[in-house]
């Protein structure tokens, strides 16, 4: 092979790498600094409706569902409680 040749692939590849570099650097400072503005002026209304999801409400101690029995429920309560010691 030709020493020109693989100088230029060489230069190519550098110079290829470098660019995709630079411009993931740009478009990281870019998405942060939008994140920043973003949480700056953006209006506080989603903290208001979180508090008031109905996934933040405590359900019933018994739910309208005859099919699950007390022995079935019991197990239920049981694991759940299981689960929350291990986390």
């Amino acid at each position: 092979m030709e020493p020109d040749l693989i100088q230029q692939g060489v230069s190519l590849l550098i110079y290829g790498m470098g660019t995709v570099f630079v411009f993931l650097t740009v478009l990281v400072f870019a998405t942060k600094t939008m994140s920043l503005l973003v949480r700056k002026f953006a209006p506080q209304e989603n903290i208001a409706v979180a508090a008031n999801s109905p996934s933040n409400t405590t359900p019933s101690s018994k739910p309208n569902n005859p099919d699950i029995n007390d022995d079935v429920r019991s197990a239920i309560k049981q694991a759940i409680a299981l689960y929350r010691q291990r986390k």
